[in-house]
């Protein structure tokens, strides 16, 4: 691999603290081909990286997914390396990212930050949301990776191309990572170092408002990776309901006493919803199997 088969992509919005110090560590390491997004910084984030070498647009909308959506667009080189430039991630580390590709063993690689965090880096709050998120998509998509969320992350401009992405927020990360497993790429967790965030740089992710929006996505894609959690879980809360309803009607029925007609019609109704919604599972995951098996083999005859 050369270093100009490599786009290093760098989404922005207020870095000035942090910015040209990526750069440089990019460009002194070989690496000519920087583009930085930017999402309208008001703090002349995009002229410190014009003038430390790299080529800065300004994104039409806003919101980091499509700031990447965007970007994605306008990259032709063979390799991607996506990096936040808030200087928590260190340049140096990127061919711990580009080896697994350059050696065909990876289409998408993922950088862990819990193997080396450094003091200071996350809150204790964002440590329990990371752990609940990676909890989640472990539990769903059946695939132990340890960082969905990581921001340094390197791909095959092919593998990249092939991801049917459309969220516009923070749930990027969530969604490309979950349209990899969609689409058979092969994933790769790589041990890299995470540091507190450069001084003037201040973090855009709130875990109050963002966490509960990751998991939705999360648990919505779900939908076509796995219909029988999705329809599922739906089917057993449905079914719940009914049950717990059915339990007071028949009490009532125990004791001599008729008066619930309309609770009861409402239990039946619950519960057969819940039924068809768990046999809706098991018909989608039958076809999200088969549909797997032939994309991988589409994919393998790509490659």
């Amino acid at each position: 691999m050369k270093r100009d088969d490599v786009c290093v992509l760098i989404p922005t919005l207020n870095e000035a603290g942090s910015i040209r110090e990526v750069i440089e560590g990019f460009r002194s390491m070989g690496f000519q081909d920087i583009l930085v997004i930017d999402g309208h910084s008001t703090d002349g984030t995009p002229d410190l990286a014009r003038e430390a070498g790299a080529r800065v647009i300004v994104q039409s909308g806003s919101g980091k997914g499509q700031a990447l959506l965007e970007a994605f667009g306008l990259i032709d080189k063979e390799y991607i390396v996506l990096i936040d430039g808030d200087g928590t991630y260190l340049p140096s580390e990127v061919d711990r990212l580009l080896d697994p590709l350059m050696r065909g063993r990876a289409d998408h690689v993922i950088g862990n930050r819990f193997s080396n965090l450094r003091g200071g880096s996350l809150k204790r709050l964002n440590l329990v949301g990371n752990w609940l998120i990676n909890m989640l998509f472990g539990i769903i998509y059946g695939v132990r990776l340890r960082d969905i969320l990581s921001g340094y992350r390197a791909f095959t401009r092919s593998g990249i191309s092939s991801l049917d992405l459309s969220v516009t927020g923070f749930e990027i990360e969530s969604e490309i990572t979950i349209e990899s497993l969609k689409k058979g790429l092969r994933i790769v967790e790589v041990p890299i170092t995470y540091l507190p965030r450069a001084g003037g740089t201040r973090t855009k992710l709130s875990p109050l408002r963002d966490g509960p929006k990751i998991m939705l996505t999360i648990y919505r894609l779900a939908k076509t990776q796995n219909p029988l959690f999705y329809f599922g879980l739906m089917g057993a809360i449905f079914g719940s309901m009914g049950f717990l309803l059915g339990l007071y009607v028949v009490r009532d029925w125990l004791q001599g006493r008729i008066e619930h007609i309309p609770l009861t019609i409402l239990t039946a109704i619950l519960i057969i919803v819940g039924f068809q919604l768990f046999l809706m599972g098991i018909q989608g995951d039958m076809m999200a199997t088969m549909h797997r098996e032939v994309m991988r083999e589409l994919y393998r005859k790509k490659r």
